[in-house]
């Protein structure tokens, strides 16, 4: 089975984001000369360890939270675009020359290939898209290699046909989070040209951060603090189970020295994060300066948290939200999709999908 990690088809779909602690469904529609329509969205939350570092450990759970969350969806579409995590994936920026026939790029792309993927090229997915011209040489084009296990992707697969839809595209997350990003970015002082954006993606286990520079990644690293630390935190001082830890976390209802005692060491420890990747930022690369910070992942909603890592670093701050610009049908609660929005960049990336041209 041959996929298309970059390359569009043609039907109707809707994103499909599987993290480690929830499914995640989106569709998105045209609203007229490049205006966009949130149609309808829904999260249905993953048990414990069914999701570990990108892996689906637990099929059936999974199966059965997609089943749920596209019942929940209410849409007749059945093409979903998938992304498999930024880990599992090598990527490789290459120079080759202009102007090669598919076959001639795609034989030359395999020989390069072999010299960068540390597997047999029959176990994994290879895929590739042309940048344009070599900034250096016009005569030479930028082709962008991506590749990854095979399991990695049937896996995904699998679970997209086991809840009756099917897989049209796969794409990665990192890929998808900028699609989706750059409509954020796009709304920055001076369109974001030129500047350095650091987007903070707060996960349940691990924090990535991703420079991007004209729509560019130019930097990333993933540092072991998440979401679930919280949830630590309120387990280990209020005696809670995770799951009602996780509860609590999301509808309210805790004792009434949260927000002074749990809560705010949380955010500060979480800047301190911020900080020191920012740091490393600088010390590994030629750049001195980051001019914005966007807050993505289910901790960027926490009420103050924006302005307490723009206390700790100085950097003006925002939680990302695509979703800004866009219309949203009547069955789109807009209070809820706001609180949402941090949550759901993969997602829109992925149903932003349904738009390349064909």
């Amino acid at each position: 089975m041959q996929f298309d990690l970059f390359k569009p088809k043609a039907p109707p779909l809707f994103g499909l984001d599987i993290s480690s602690s929830s499914v995640k469904m989106l569709e998105i529609a045209e609203a007229g000369k490049g205006a966009y329509r949130v149609e309808r969205y829904s999260i249905e939350p993953l048990p414990r360890d069914a999701v570990v570092d990108g892996n689906i450990n637990n099929l059936e759970a999974v199966t059965e939270a997609v089943k749920r969350a596209y019942k929940r969806l209410a849409t007749r579409t059945k093409h979903v675009a998938m992304a498999v995590p930024t880990g599992a994936v090598i990527s490789k920026k290459i120079v080759v020359a202009a102007g090669l026939r598919e076959e001639e790029l795609e034989l030359q792309v395999e020989t390069e290939a072999n010299q960068y993927i540390p597997f047999a090229l029959e176990e994994v997915n290879l895929d590739f898209q042309s940048l344009g011209p070599a900034p250096s040489n016009p005569e030479e084009q930028e082709v962008l290699i991506a590749a990854t296990r095979k399991e990695k992707v049937e896996d995904r697969v699998a679970v997209a046909e086991s809840a009756g839809l099917k897989a049209s595209v796969m794409d990665v997350e990192a890929f998808a989070q900028q699609a989706a990003l750059s409509l954020v970015v796009q709304s920055l002082p001076g369109g974001g040209k030129d500047q350095n954006v650091a987007v903070v993606d707060v996960g349940a286990n691990v924090m990535n951060v991703t420079v991007l520079r004209n729509d560019q990644s130019v930097y990333t690293r993933e540092q072991a603090f998440g979401g679930n630390q919280l949830t630590q935190d309120i387990v280990a001082r209020y005696g809670m189970s995770p799951e009602e830890a996780e509860n609590a976390k999301r509808s309210g209802g805790l004792p009434d020295d949260f927000e002074t005692e749990v809560l705010r060491p949380f955010m500060e420890n979480l800047s301190m994060e911020v900080q020191r990747a920012l740091q490393f930022f600088f010390t590994s690369t030629q750049y001195h300066s980051i001019d914005h910070i966007l807050l993505a992942g289910g901790s960027a909603v926490i009420p103050g948290l924006d302005s307490i890592v723009n206390t700790r670093t100085q950097v003006p701050t925002s939680v990302a939200n695509p979703f800004a610009s866009m219309q949203t049908s009547p069955r789109v609660q807009l209070k809820r999709l706001m609180v949402d929005a941090p949550s759901l960049i993969v997602a829109c990336g992925l149903a932003m999908r349904r738009f390349d041209p064909v």
